[in-house]
């Protein structure tokens, strides 16, 4: 019989370092959190279990001393690739956090799904996580629904809206400028040359990083700056605003029409769905958000327009609560989530 009590583990590895947070359940005080600025390494393989374990089992180890505790009863590890890339996570993580940890029940999810989790925790809705990177994930939490994704498909194929595309979109017209062609921005060639120097020596610059995405990311908040004065720089990111609610759009649930909550639910229902007509909840989360007005006033704009039958909410927390959320339900037997790999894939 699986335990109702103990302590559970959040993991979110991403681009930009590791998060690990402990509680205990039922919560008698705060969690604990430990945190590394360095990501865990991603090969030809595809995620590096080991460097994420070297990482991730010294890190429980101490909280679970703080803690005073000798191990955890479930955990969930949320990483950026992890349905492409997770490969090796899926093959050793679970021995592995079982004999150093002792945890007995484990959830491997994208980091879309924890975001999902730490934007509306287990309610029905769509979420787009929007960073260097942007995707869009929605479930009406009907049995066998699944989980509905958009973009997510990096910054060569996709992730239309994110950092890397604003950025992106914001060197384009400042080599336009450049050149003397049609679209250039001034106001954008000024800030290209501050930041990374003469404009001919760019390419040369940019297109050996490995860390492209994030390269190109960096000159979003240039963008951002450059549009109240900037036409051009604001039609990109009314552009992306436009690409973003696309996301949310084809991603959210259709709009109910006095259909019940999910039979697992009857009386958790917070999302107002009654109260705003069977409509869903959609919530917006990610660095790309710090932008300020220049993005979300055309972005509350398009979402009105692409979805008007939503109801947009603020974000309750990050991909890390997420995780936390989603080991605390595997503890509990209360987990609503779609277990649909490989976007969250349950090991108990």
């Amino acid at each position: 019989m699986r335990p109702t009590g103990g302590h559970v583990l959040g993991v979110d590895s991403g681009g930009s370092g590791i998060r690990v947070v402990l509680r205990r359940v039922p919560a008698d005080g705060p969690a604990l959190t430990w945190s590394s600025a360095v990501p865990v390494t991603v090969g030809e393989q595809g995620i590096d279990a080991r460097s994420l374990l070297g990482q991730v089992v010294p890190a429980a180890r101490e909280l679970l001393a703080r803690a005073g505790a000798e191990r955890c009863e479930a955990a969930c590890v949320g990483a950026a690739g992890m349905a492409a890339l997770g490969g090796e996570l899926h093959a050793l993580l679970p021995s592995a956090l079982r004999e150093a940890l002792g945890v007995r029940a484990l959830a491997l999810a994208t980091d879309a799904v924890t975001a999902y989790a730490g934007a509306l925790g287990q309610r029905p809705g769509a979420v787009v996580a929007a960073g260097t990177g942007l995707v869009a994930l929605g479930t009406d939490l009907a049995p066998g629904g699944g989980w509905r994704r958009a973009d997510g498909w990096g910054h060569l194929l996709g992730d239309c809206g994110s950092g890397a595309w604003i950025g992106r979109a914001g060197l384009e017209a400042a080599m336009r400028a450049y050149d003397g062609r049609a679209g250039g921005s001034p106001a954008l060639l000024e800030r290209l040359q501050a930041v990374f120097g003469p404009a001919p020596e760019l390419p040369g610059a940019l297109y050996p990083r490995a860390d492209r995405p994030a390269v190109l990311a960096s000159f979003a908040p240039e963008v951002g700056r450059c549009a109240p004065a900037d036409p051009v720089a604001a039609g990109i990111l009314r552009r992306a605003a436009r690409h973003i609610a696309e996301a949310a759009a084809a991603v959210c649930p259709p709009a109910r029409s006095g259909r019940e909550a999910p039979a697992a639910e009857p009386a958790r229902r917070t999302d107002g769905a009654a109260e705003s007509g069977g409509t869903y909840e959609v919530a917006l989360t990610g660095g790309l958000l710090r932008m300020g007005a220049p993005l979300l006033t055309p972005l509350t704009e398009e979402l009105h327009m692409q979805l008007p039958h939503a109801r947009r909410v603020t974000a309750a927390g990050e991909p890390l609560d997420g995780a936390l959320c989603v080991a605390e339900a595997l503890l509990t037997g209360g987990l609503l989530l779609p277990a649909d790999p490989p976007m969250l894939r349950i090991v108990c």
